[in-house]
């Protein structure tokens, strides 16, 4: 067992100053979750993560799909397993419905299309796009090899490299170190909508799946429980955010600068109960009047990751001091 380590611990904002892989909270309390393991939902957080480096590489299908490159070398590596584990857990993901894999053939790699994790009440099937006819289970490796083997081919599949795929520069991907938005923008989710169903109903399908993320991430009901005099506000809130997510716009403009739009969903999609709360306090205390409240609550929602240690490092401080001049 390896020894514990001295390790100091996080002060005011420096908790957001690091690179995180994440795991959408909706794998781990979504029942129709249940059935796939705890590593293959950190696989997946690993798949959403590389979609920013396909983003900037314009790594899209003839319908505008877009789509990865992550072989099972790569799950060996990342997250410390063998053969057999790596195959498995792609295997979940894919006979969920979270990743579709497509082998080109012709020495050219494997493409994983990263699907969308969020479910409207009444969803749960994956869609006819690419159906895989590969069984779930170990023999999911047939897209990379014929036969079950519990060490990495000398010579197989595209998906095991060390001399197998192709090395060109889409293998070299590790540099990615970005924070980009988990979801692809308008363009690669509307380039062509399922047979009959109406553009407009995907629009509100999607706004209503963020807005059931948004409200389960920053404790929604708690909120208003907590503060039920700003229901409306709260609802405001959340719908100022939505909209954001929802945005076909390239960039959103945050306190005056033009911020790309990615960025500014991922922030939003990273805030929590006690960001939401800090805002509302916030606001709730601003006696200067606010000409353009829209504005101001999407830069102050944006900014709350950053700001709310040194707010209330600051509040503490205060206290403190007037404690110190009463006595």
């Amino acid at each position: 067992m390896p020894s514990t380590l001295n390790l100091d611990y996080y002060y005011g904002s420096e908790a957001d100053q690091y690179s995180f892989y994440r795991i959408p909270k909706v794998l781990l309390t979504d029942p129709r979750y249940k059935g796939v393991s705890i590593e293959a939902k950190v696989l997946y957080g690993l798949l959403l993560d590389r979609m920013g480096l396909s983003l900037k590489n314009g790594w899209m299908d003839s319908d505008r799909r877009v789509y990865i490159y992550f072989t099972q070398e790569d799950a060996m590596q990342t997250m410390d397993c063998g053969h057999n584990k790596a195959v498995r857990l792609f295997a979940d993901l894919e006979r969920i419905g979270l990743i579709e894999r497509k082998k080109q053939g012709q020495g050219r790699p494997t493409r994983i299309y990263v699907k969308n994790f969020t479910l409207s009440p009444e969803d749960g099937e994956t869609s006819d796009f690419g159906k895989s006819s590969t069984p779930s289970g170990p023999k999911g490796e047939v897209l990379t090899s014929e036969k079950r083997m519990s060490a990495p081919p000398k010579n197989g599949g595209l998906d095991l490299p060390k001399g197998e795929a192709n090395k060109t520069d889409k293998n070299k991907t590790d540099w990615n170190d970005t924070d980009p938005s988990i979801l692809p923008p308008a363009p690669a989710l509307y380039a062509s909508s399922p047979a009959g169903r109406p553009r407009g109903r995907m629009r509100m399908d999607e706004m209503e799946r963020y807005r059931e993320l948004i409200k389960e991430n920053i404790g929604f009901d708690r909120l208003l429980t907590e503060h039920p005099c700003d229901t409306e506000t709260l609802e405001g809130y959340v719908e100022l955010m939505v909209e954001v997510c929802c945005s076909r716009r390239e960039f959103i403009r945050i306190a005056g600068e033009e911020v790309a739009a990615g960025m500014v969903k991922s922030r939003f999609l990273k805030l929590d109960h006690e960001h939401v709360a800090y805002v509302l306090d916030c606001l709730n205390q601003t006696t200067t009047l606010v000409k353009n409240i829209k504005a101001y609550t999407l830069t102050a929602l944006y900014n709350a990751p950053v700001t709310i240690g040194q707010y209330y490092a600051s509040l503490v401080s205060h206290d403190l001091a007037q404690d110190a001049a009463g006595a």
